[in-house]
Formats: C-alpha cells, sequence, structure tokens
C-alpha cells in the first residue's frame, strides 16, 4: 500500500482543489472541481470562494453563470442551497431523490398529496416554467389552476421554501436568476447541459469518485457524512457504489491511516510536498463543508465551534490556523493559540489578493 503524510495530502487536495495555485479558468471549472458550492446565506462568500480559486474573475461572474445555465443553482446537501455544474447535480439530485422523503405520512397528510400525485404535480410545474423563470407568486398561478393542486398555493409561496425541495430534487425546477431582488426558479429542462437524472445504481458511484477527486485521500466516514447525511441515501448502499468503481480506487495510508483516493490521482498525491502555502477563505468553504469540521486534520478541534458558526478561515498548508475578518479595508487575523503562523510576507500578499478580489486596498492587523 502506497504511504504519505496528511501535510502532502493536503498539499495535493490544494492543487485539486485549485487553490494552490489559483488555476480555475470560469465558474464552471471550479464548481465542477468541487463537486458543490454552499450558497444558502450571503451568497457574496460563495463568490469569493469560487473567484479565490480562479487565474481571473470579475464580480458576479457567479450570478451570470447563473443566469446562462453553465452551473446549476438548486436545493441539495442537508436541503440548503449549493451551486454545482448540471452534470453533478443530476448525480447528487438522484441521490437525494432516493429518499422520498414526500411519500412520508407527515407529508402526505400535511400537503395532502400521495405518492401517485407527484408525477403529475412535477409535470405541470415543468409546463408552467417552460416559456422562462418565473417567480413563486406566478408559478404558484399557473400550477393552481389544475383543481387538483388548487390546494398547494400556501406550499408553493411559504418562505420556508420547504415544499420546493422535493420538486427541486425531482428535476422539475432550479433557482433562477434574481429579479428586482426576488427569488425566480426555472425549470432543468431550460438548462443547455441538464442531462436528467440518472439511476440511482449509475450516479452513485459517480458521486462517489467525484468526492474522492476532490477531498480525497478519503474514509468511509467522509462518505458517510457527505452522502449519507448530507443527501440522505441510505448507508448500506455506500460500499457496493465503492465496489462497482473496481480499480478506479486505491488504497494509500496517510500516518497510519488507511483511505481511499481515485488511483488516477495517486501518484500525484503521493508525491506531493507542502510548500508553505497561504490562503483567507470565506466563511462554510468548500475546503472545510467537504470533509467536514469535524476532520482535525483539516480544523483543529479548538477551532471547530468557529468554522462551524462561519467565521473565515486562514489555511497554513491546508490546515486552518485561525480566523479572519474585514472591517472597511482592515483584516484582522486571529490565530489559535496553537496555530502554525506563516511568513509575514505570504501573508501580506494573500492580503492583497484578497484586496484585488473584492476591490480594495486591505491592509493586515494581527489581533
Amino acid at each position: 500500500m502506497a504511504t504519505t503524510t496528511w501535510p502532502a495530502a493536503l498539499t495535493w487536495r490544494l492543487g485539486r482543489q485549485l487553490l494552490d495555485p489559483p488555476a480555475g479558468s470560469s465558474v464552471p471549472h471550479v464548481v465542477g472541481a468541487l463537486g458543490a458550492v454552499a450558497a444558502q446565506l450571503e451568497p457574496t462568500w460563495a463568490e469569493l470562494g469560487v473567484r479565490t480559486r480562479m487565474r481571473d474573475s470579475r464580480a458576479g461572474d457567479v450570478e451570470r453563470a447563473v443566469d446562462t445555465g453553465a452551473i446549476v443553482r438548486t436545493f441539495a446537501f442537508r436541503g440548503a442551497v449549493h451551486l454545482m455544474t448540471p452534470d453533478l447535480a443530476a448525480v447528487h439530485l438522484a441521490l437525494r431523490t432516493s429518499s422520498r422523503m414526500w411519500e412520508r405520512a407527515s407529508w402526505r397528510e400535511y400537503y395532502r398529496l400521495e405518492p401517485g400525485d407527484w408525477p403529475d404535480l412535477v409535470e405541470a410545474v415543468r409546463d408552467a416554467l417552460a416559456a422562462g423563470p418565473l417567480t413563486r407568486d406566478a408559478l404558484a398561478d399557473a400550477v393552481t389552476a389544475h383543481a387538483r393542486f388548487a390546494h398547494l398555493r400556501d406550499a408553493l409561496t411559504d418562505p420556508s421554501v420547504t415544499f420546493l425541495k422535493p420538486l427541486a430534487w425531482q428535476g422539475a425546477l432550479c433557482l433562477g436568476p434574481v429579479r428586482d431582488g426576488a427569488l425566480t426558479l426555472r425549470s432543468l429542462t431550460t438548462v443547455p447541459d441538464w442531462p436528467g437524472l440518472p439511476d440511482l445504481d449509475d450516479a452513485g458511484p459517480r458521486a462517489v469518485a467525484a468526492y474522492l477527486h476532490a477531498y480525497g485521500p478519503a474514509s468511509a466516514d467522509h462518505l458517510t457524512y457527505w452522502l449519507s447525511q448530507g443527501l440522505g441515501v441510505r448507508r448500506a448502499l455506500l460500499p457496493r457504489w465503492v465496489d462497482a468503481l473496481g480499480e478506479r480506487v486505491a488504497h494509500v495510508e496517510v500516518d497510519g491511516d488507511p483511505l481511499l483516493v481515485l488511483r488516477e490521482d495517486l501518484d500525484d498525491l503521493v508525491a506531493a510536498t507542502p510548500r508553505g502555502t497561504v490562503r483567507l477563505l470565506p466563511r462554510y468553504d468548500p475546503w472545510v463543508l467537504g470533509p467536514g469540521t469535524a476532520d482535525e486534520h483539516v480544523v483543529p478541534p479548538a477551532l471547530r465551534p468557529e468554522v462551524s458558526r462561519g467565521a473565515h478561515v486562514v489555511l497554513v498548508d491546508g490546515v486552518v490556523a485561525g480566523t479572519w475578518t474585514r472591517r472597511g479595508d482592515d483584516v484582522t487575523v486571529t490565530w489559535a493559540a496553537d496555530g502554525r503562523r506563516p511568513d509575514d510576507t505570504a501573508l501580506d500578499a494573500e492580503v492583497q489578493r484578497l484586496g484585488a478580489l473584492v476591490g480594495a486596498e486591505l491592509r493586515r492587523v494581527t489581533a
């Protein structure tokens, strides 16, 4: 079995996630490399996470990619909003749909819909959105014009958007462009490269491979966190999907931990050498959400509460060594008590790079 160390593994992962060097050629390139980018809260942070991985970028690039359908914005992991490429959206939504949450007794009673009603509802939603994006009110007008679904207006317009999620998971809709500050919904069939939902047995191995490609080397627990806890698939399916990849999956020992990696990535992983890379990442970046904040190799336990609550993070060779905040043109860095502190020159260069992305002349302040 091949062996390596965690510092080397995280260095390899920095390259895989287009952080060292920033090598993304486009928004879809970055989003595809990461698998999924959380965009539930302030969209500014999701865009910063994407742009910090790109060679060249402009403010608004992510929204423009959503508008054209180059990427999809929809409900995915843990029901939160994520950015994905159309192909990986199809894979992950196929997994999320497998839970068939809308068939639970509580859903059937509350929304007065039986499992047999959903195919026609999905078709009604697709028909309503065929001509282009609609606001929730406009979609509700179209769907409730069908007598069978006349009782669903409140469900379709509820600010919680709970009822929209299974419609998104089944491929009926995704989140469209923002119009005058209002959320719109669009049909996935209007997304140029939308392939449709694959079969679960096809989607499962593809989801495992995508995760290992972005977040390897990984354990069975990592896969459970990402695919079972995140998308609601049955945990028992995961070993079967790993086995289905056959020789594409290799084993590697990382500081004594037996982990999984794609065989095509093994040589580069073992050859990786740490080089003191410093990165400032926004809150809820895929770097920490992919493996999870419980992964002590990425997020030291002392920093986990802050990172879980949404702190911006400072990485040194892939490990969260501190947090940062911005007030005006000042960027304040707060180091963990036992965190590794990089060379000031490298940190100042990263602060300047952040400034170029946000259009300000930033200066570093150490707490």
